[in-house]
Order: C-alpha cells, then sequence, then structure tokens
C-alpha cells in the first residue's frame, strides 16, 4: 500500500466511513467496550494477528474489558491508506467478538 500521506480532506473522508473511530492529533483512535477480560484478550489477539498480516502495526491497549488502538505510519509519521486498511480490518473482527 501506497506510504504517501493522505490530505486531512482524504483523513475527514475516510474517518466518515468508520464509525466509532476519530482523530487525536496525528492518529486514527478507537477504544471498544467487552464483556469480560477474556473477551477483550482474545480481540488483542485477533487485532496482533491482522497486523502481523498486514505487517502494519499500532498501538493497542488492553484493559479489563476495553480494548484502545492508536493508529499511525510511523515511517512517514502522518497516516496513510494502510492506517485505514487497519482500522477497517478491525471494524470488521471486532463484533464477533461481542465489541462495542
Amino acid at each position: 500500500m501506497p506510504t504517501e500521506p493522505l490530505s486531512q480532506k482524504e483523513i475527514e473522508d475516510r474517518l466518515r466511513e468508520l464509525p466509532g473511530w476519530s482523530l487525536e492529533g496525528d492518529r486514527i483512535a478507537r477504544s471498544y467496550r467487552l464483556d469480560s477480560h477474556f473477551a477483550a484478550t482474545a480481540l488483542v489477539v485477533h487485532v496482533a494477528q491482522i497486523q502481523e498480516e498486514l505487517n502494519h502495526h499500532s498501538d493497542l491497549t488492553l484493559g479489563y474489558n476495553t480494548v484502545a488502538l492508536t493508529v499511525q505510519s510511523h515511517d512517514v509519521n502522518a497516516l496513510t491508506e494502510r492506517d485505514f486498511a487497519l482500522a477497517e480490518r478491525v471494524e470488521q473482527i471486532a463484533p464477533a467478538h461481542g465489541a462495542n
């Protein structure tokens, strides 16, 4: 995937396609609440698997029954298509873990 930084308009347009995600400084972020610590841990493992597959890694925080992600392409210190591709993949799998 291209590592060219996205424009502010492109970022805003892409965020409209990702309910629950927001711009926090120069990153996109999302928190999920789950029914238990075990469910949250399972989501973290699944997200880690996706990150390995995409070779693109977010900051991932596990709480008791929460998971938080912040995503940015560190190699260009900006948001790129890769960040949104990761966010979209996480959105696809999160409901199966009971995340909301």
